[in-house]
């Protein structure tokens, strides 16, 4: 039988560290939870399980895993900083999704990095 031949296939992988949020945003856990709901249905992807941890005093972790990877988002309230992470292996992740998360947890500056990472060779 003969081995078949492996098509590459890529998936986006965004990046976002959000700079200047106000603890209203980032260390309010059913906030958090609606801005990962917010970008999940905006890029088409459904939610299979999700997560969230309240740190004390503050902070909080959520991840999502989606039906095309995943969504977390890490918050650090003390220094107005949220680390964002949303991997998808098929659906488009834009610009315009890194602007959603910007004015959902009002950040003040933000970093932005698009990884492209191969699945297969």
């Amino acid at each position: 039988m003969e081995e078949q031949k492996r098509i590459p296939h890529t998936a986006k992988q965004l990046v976002l560290d959000l700079y200047g949020c106000p603890a209203k945003c980032i260390d309010d856990i059913v906030y958090i939870k609606h801005v990962i709901h917010t970008i999940c249905k905006n890029i088409g992807a459904g939610i299979v399980e999700e997560c969230y941890h309240k740190f004390e005093p503050v902070g909080i972790s959520g991840v999502a895993v989606i039906t095309t990877s995943h969504m977390s988002i890490h918050t650090w309230p003390e220094f107005g900083y949220a680390a964002i992470d949303v991997f998808s292996c098929q659906e488009e992740i834009t610009t315009e999704v890194c602007r959603q998360l910007e004015e959902l947890l009002q950040a003040k500056k933000s970093v932005t990095r698009m990884l492209e990472r191969k699945i297969g060779e």
